[in-house]
C-alpha cells in the first residue's frame, strides 16, 4: 500500500450524517487512520437508503477507509476508553449537537487540557453561541435559511441544490482548517481548537449574491442561465439535444459571432458588444444564439463551438455521468462484501488518486481490536 501524506496521523471521528464524515473521509484518503466513533445504534446515515449493494449510499461514500467502534458516552468504561483514544490522537472531529460532549466532560477544552497537541474540530449548524445555537440544523434547513434556495432554481420557484452542498462545503472547510492546523503544529508543537458552522460556511459561499443584494440588485433565479453573464445558458439543437454554452469575455463573444452565429456585425454593436450590455439585452442575445443552434445538429454544432474556442457542455443526467468518458472510479468494499464503484477522489497527487483503504466498516466492526489497543492502563 502506497504511503499517504497523512500516514501516522490518528483521527478520532465522533460523527454522524454528512459534514464531519465528508471531512474525515478525505483525511482517510490521504492516509490518516480514522477511527469512527458511533452510537450503539450506529450513525443514522447507515439507514438513509440501500442503494450501495444493500448499504446506504451516503454511508459507503463518506466512510470508506475508516474503522468503526460503537461507544455509549454514558457508560463510564466507554467514556474512559474514548479519553484514552483522544489522548493518543492527533485530531478529533465531531459534529454532534452542541453541548452533547461537553455535558459528559468530553468537549474540546477538556480533551485539549489532557492532550495539548490535539487538534479539535467542532462542526455545528449555527455555532455554539447566538440566537440559533441550539437549533437543529440539517443541510436543506441551512440552504433555506441562508438564502441559497432563493438563488437556486427557475424564475417560478426557489429550489434545493440537488446534493447536500452545505454539508459538503462544511466538510471541505473543516478538512482545510485541520490541514492548516497540522502545518502550524509542525512549527509550534501546539494543537488547535477549530470551530465552524454550516451557516457560516455557506454564507461565505454566497458572497457574490450577498454583495449584489447589498448594492440593491438582488439576483433573480435564472435556472441554467447565469444572472450576470451573457450568453450563458441552454439552447436546443436541430436534433432536440441541449447544449449549454458559456461566453466569459468579449473576445469569446467576437469568436461566437463570427464563427458560430455568422453575425459579425454584432461584435461591435453597442447594444451587445460588452457583457454588461449583453446582460441588459439578454433576450436579443439569446434569440440570436438560439436561432443559430437550432439550425444544426448537436455533433456538428459541438465541433463548431470547439473550433471557435467557446466553452460548452451537454446537459447530462446521472446515466450520462455514469457513461462519461472522463469519469474515473474506484472500488469500495461494503460490509456485505459486494462492493460498489464510486467516483474516484478528485485530486491527483504525483499522478495517483488516493483511495487505498477502500472499505466501508460494519458497525463496531473494529470495536474489539480498538478496545484492546486503547484500554486505559
Amino acid at each position: 500500500m502506497a504511503q499517504g501524506p497523512l500516514d501516522g496521523i490518528v483521527v478520532v471521528a465522533i460523527e454522524q450524517a454528512v459534514a464531519a464524515p465528508y471531512c474525515t473521509s478525505r483525511l482517510a484518503d490521504a492516509g490518516a487512520r480514522v477511527i469512527k466513533v458511533e452510537r450503539p445504534e450506529g450513525d443514522f446515515a447507515r439507514g438513509y437508503d440501500t442503494a450501495a449493494a444493500g448499504e446506504s449510499s451516503y454511508f459507503v461514500w463518506l466512510n470508506r477507509g475508516k474503522q468503526s467502534i460503537a461507544l455509549d458516552f454514558d457508560d463510564p468504561s466507554d467514556r474512559d476508553l474514548l479519553l484514552s483514544m483522544t489522548d493518543a490522537a492527533d485530531v478529533v472531529v465531531q459534529n454532534l449537537r452542541p453541548g452533547t460532549l461537553e455535558r459528559r466532560g468530553l468537549g474540546p477544552d477538556a480533551l485539549r487540557a489532557r492532550n495539548p497537541r490535539l487538534i479539535a474540530c467542532t462542526i455545528s449548524g449555527y455555532g455554539e453561541t447566538g440566537p440559533y445555537a441550539a437549533r437543529k440544523a440539517y443541510d436543506l434547513l441551512i440552504q433555506a435559511d441562508s438564502g441559497l434556495c432563493s438563488v437556486t432554481g427557475g424564475p417560478e420557484a426557489p429550489a434545493r441544490v440537488g446534493i447536500s452542498v452545505v454539508d459538503i462545503a462544511t466538510g471541505a472547510a473543516a478538512q482545510a482548517a485541520i490541514l492548516e492546523a497540522l502545518i502550524a503544529r509542525g512549527r509550534s508543537g501546539a494543537g488547535a481548537d477549530i470551530r465552524l458552522s454550516m451557516f457560516d460556511v455557506i454564507a461565505d459561499w454566497l458572497a457574490v449574491p450577498f454583495l449584489h443584494a447589498a448594492a440593491g440588485k438582488a439576483p433573480r433565479r435564472a435556472g441554467l442561465a447565469h444572472p450576470s453573464i451573457s450568453p450563458y445558458g441552454v439552447f436546443r439543437t436541430r436534433d432536440g439535444r441541449e447544449l449549454l454554452i458559456a461566453v466569459q469575455n468579449d473576445r469569446e463573444w467576437a469568436a461566437l459571432c463570427t464563427m458560430v452565429l455568422a453575425r459579425p456585425g454584432m461584435v461591435a454593436d453597442p447594444e451587445v458588444a460588452t457583457n454588461t450590455a449583453r446582460v441588459r439585452n439578454r433576450d436579443r442575445v439569446d434569440a440570436a444564439v438560439a436561432k443559430a443552434l437550432a439550425a444544426e445538429d448537436f455533433a456538428p454544432m459541438s465541433a463548431r463551438l470547439a473550433a471557435a474556442g467557446i466553452a460548452f457542455a451537454g446537459v447530462n443526467d446521472m446515466a450520462g455521468l455514469i457513461a462519461h468518458p472522463h469519469l474515473a472510479t474506484s472500488r469500495v468494499e461494503t460490509p456485505g462484501g459486494a462492493g460498489v464503484a464510486l467516483p474516484a477522489p478528485p485530486a491527483r497527487i504525483d499522478g495517483a488518486r488516493r483511495m487505498d483503504r477502500a472499505r466501508a466498516p460494519a458497525l463496531d466492526g473494529d470495536g474489539p481490536a480498538i478496545r484492546a489497543e486503547f484500554a486505559p492502563r
